[in-house]
């Protein structure tokens, strides 16, 4: 068990979850307060590192991509203030920080999880019902169905389409455009098809967010499309293959047999490539500082023993 207390909140390991809560205190991000708890699964976890600095240091945990519909709508593009998966560390705690860091490194290790792209969304994304509110109107989420309703600074085309009501099964995606400085953003929902392309402003399908206030409209807009996003198709699953051409693939090029699929390698060059691609993620955790030196050279060993 490992367990690291901050003023901005706490982060506990058990070998199995690491568990993200934020403090109630009043410096604390609202982002973070409207999300709440966080558990994240270990098999969802690509690194973890420390970062110290002169007055405080930062622990920073890394998610395999296509794991989270928070980070994948996001895209990196938080505030580190509002980014849940960064914690500041005071530097009278930067023991515990790196001995937090070096344990879930260690059971990265032990459990083999892949540093390669989830197929699935491996956390659930925030809670419904959520209401983000924009520069020219507010966005709804229930769970089924997005509802955009307009106030007095909305557009006349908005203004005149009226409410907007989208089921989920209506929709292709959810683009999240973060307010920076001066600049606006939006939060904008695709509906399956071909539609025109139209600015912010004008499109009846999309909420504008004043960069005036950041820090208000950017945490409810960004959980909302998180939560759409949880419950639409994944990404990869574009990306799969149907069972019929699957099935018409050579057992050495089924990339779900084998290792890949769960259960033992089938041998041959299906075991080879595994391995290969083994020594591949291990040299990228190793360089992303993920590995000590010491843990790539052991786990190095351990997998050309196999060969």
């Amino acid at each position: 068990m490992a367990e690291i207390i901050q003023r901005a909140g706490t982060w506990t390991f058990d070998g199995e979850t690491v568990r993200i809560v934020p403090a109630a205190e009043k410096q604390v991000h609202p982002l973070r307060k409207a999300l709440g708890e966080v558990a994240v699964p270990l098999e969802a976890v690509s690194g973890v590192a420390y970062e110290p600095g002169r007055k405080a240091g930062r622990l920073r945990l890394r998610l395999r991509e296509g794991a989270d519909p928070l980070s994948q709508v996001a895209s990196g593009r938080l505030p580190d203030a509002s980014d849940p998966y960064q914690l500041p560390v005071e530097r009278d705690r930067t023991g515990v920080a790196e001995y937090f860091a070096e344990e879930l490194r260690h059971a990265l290790l032990l459990e083999e999880v892949p540093a390669t792209p989830c197929d699935r969304y491996l956390l659930p994304g925030p809670s419904v019902p959520l209401t983000a509110s924009g520069t020219d109107g507010v966005a709804s989420f229930d769970g089924e169905r997005v509802q955009l309703d307009w106030n007095w600074m909305a557009g006349e085309g908005k203004s005149h389409a009226g409410p907007r009501v989208l089921a989920v099964g209506e929709l292709e995606g959810v683009e999240w455009t973060p307010a920076i400085g001066w600049e606006n953003g939006s939060l904008r929902f695709r509906p399956k098809g071909r539609h025109a392309v139209l600015k912010p402003e004008h499109d009846p399908n999309c909420l504008l967010l004043w960069g005036v206030r950041q820090a208000r409209e950017t945490g409810g807009s960004v959980l909302l499309a998180a939560a759409v996003t949880a419950r639409l198709p994944h990404p990869a699953a574009s990306r799969t293959l149907p069972e019929e051409d699957r099935e018409a693939l050579p057992p050495s090029l089924d990339k779900t047999s084998g290792e890949d699929a769960g259960g033992p390698a089938g041998g041959g060059a299906a075991d080879h490539d595994s391995l290969l691609r083994r020594l591949r993620e291990l040299g990228e955790l190793h360089r992303e500082g993920v590995l000590t030196d010491e843990e790539f050279v052991v786990a190095k060993k351990a997998v050309l023993s196999r060969f």
